[in-house]
């Protein structure tokens, strides 16, 4: 099982570098052919908008061997960034558009291959653990590899930028060949589930699941609420350069490299739903320093907004991995991710429009709303009527563990 997790960590790290050293430069090298700020943001909207179709793609993950299907959608995204070769002026900017597009579907198979392969792959007491390791080095990529990216786009151009991306996922596919996967009788339906009711009844019929996916989505939704209101907060109010923000994100990225590496010893000890309600407060927490005036409590506030979200997410991860039945593992774990990060591509937009009334006011609304969400969650775990759910809580975990079915 070490030797699975060392794995699993290993190709994390290699998704994140791949994926933080392209993510930037399209945009740049997009404004560079087309001198459009406008074209260069719709490369990360090309990015993020497939993972609305999350629900249906992961489907996919449920109707093929899960390992032969990831390994296989990491060597066409190589194949679709070698794409980008053929880019020689302002007239192939499309391609990279579309390369763009087909590394959002990536995302959303590979990133629900993945949860959907771990229990395969681990025991239940490790896979909260090693949630967080992945978490932690897909955060410390970030640090990392939009810096290399642009090195590189600075000094050898697109292209090159394209062919060191190209061998993150090939490199990728080979470890996935490594892992071993326990091989036992496949689990069988009692009845016909198929296609976006499936996963939607799972997410949404269990509280164990669905109260550390919301969680999630509030945390992850109200994140890209206040981008905007930062913006401001950090020119206009502190009145620092702009600058500062790579300040705030260097300690947002250290915070979520130790959140990372903190949250599987909490999983064990506490389960997903209090880990998930404490990562949420973290992030009400983070907001409400960020409107101190004074920039020591922002930077604290990106620290503590750092370690609070990866809780989250990796509660919600951990949490679809211990109580979805095997065989809707796939579309499960991906209508999960597309409740967490869905969210953003409306609450970006509607960040930059509330940012007119002032930096504070959204970030205020914020903290309000997640502190909301994680008041109502936790009313709702210490009903009367949740008393059943909790005396059984770990039940799903037993079962998967005795039942975790061939996907390999």
């Amino acid at each position: 099982m070490r030797r699975n997790a060392s794995l699993f960590v290993a190709i994390s790290m290699l998704s994140g570098f791949g994926g933080g050293a392209m993510a930037l430069v399209s945009g740049i090298w997009i404004l560079d052919l087309s001198g459009s700020a406008g074209l260069a943001a719709l490369a990360g909207l090309c990015v993020y908008a497939p993972v609305l179709a999350g629900p249906w793609l992961g489907g996919l993950l449920d109707r093929a061997s899960r390992r032969p299907l990831v390994i296989a959608v990491n060597l066409m995204l190589a194949g679709a960034l070698l794409a980008l070769l053929a880019v020689r002026g302002p007239g192939q900017t499309w391609v990279i558009f579309v390369v763009s597009g087909a590394y959002g579907v990536s995302y959303v198979l590979i990133d629900a291959g993945e949860t959907a392969l771990l229990p395969s792959a681990l025991s239940v007491a490790e896979l909260g653990a090693v949630n967080g390791w992945r978490s932690s080095a897909q955060e410390g990529m970030k640090l990392v590899a939009p810096l290399a990216g642009t090195g590189l786009y600075a000094w050898q151009g697109g292209h090159a930028v394209a062919v060191l991306s190209a061998a993150m996922p090939i490199l990728v596919a080979v470890l996935y060949l490594a892992v071993r996967l326990n091989r036992t009788a496949p689990e069988r339906l009692t009845k016909p589930d198929r296609g976006l009711r499936a996963g939607l009844s799972v997410l949404a019929g269990q509280r164990s699941i669905r109260v550390p996916v919301l969680l999630a989505g509030v945390s992850i939704a109200m994140s890209g609420f206040v981008t905007a209101a930062l913006y401001t907060i950090v020119s206009t109010d502190l009145r620092l350069p702009t600058t500062f923000l790579g300040v705030l994100a260097s300690a947002q990225g250290a915070g979520s490299i130790l959140g990372g590496i903190m949250v599987g010893r909490l999983l064990s000890r506490w389960g997903p739903v209090p880990v998930g309600l404490a990562g949420t407060v973290l992030f009400a927490v983070s907001c409400l320093a960020r409107c101190l005036p004074w920039w020591q409590a922002t930077v604290a506030g990106a620290l503590v907004a750092g370690v609070g979200l990866p809780w989250t997410l990796v509660a919600a991860v951990t949490a679809v991995q211990t109580h979805t039945p095997a065989a809707l593992l796939g579309r499960v774990a991906a209508t999960a991710n597309t409740a967490m990060f869905g969210p953003l591509v409306l609450a970006i937009p509607l960040g930059s429009v509330a940012v007119h009334l002032g930096g504070r006011p959204p970030v205020l609304a914020a903290t309000a709303l997640c502190l909301a969400a994680a008041a109502a969650s936790a009313r709702d775990r210490w009903l009367p009527s949740n008393t059943t759910h909790r005396r059984h809580h770990r039940s799903p975990a037993n079962d998967h563990d005795r039942q975790t079915c061939a996907t390999g």
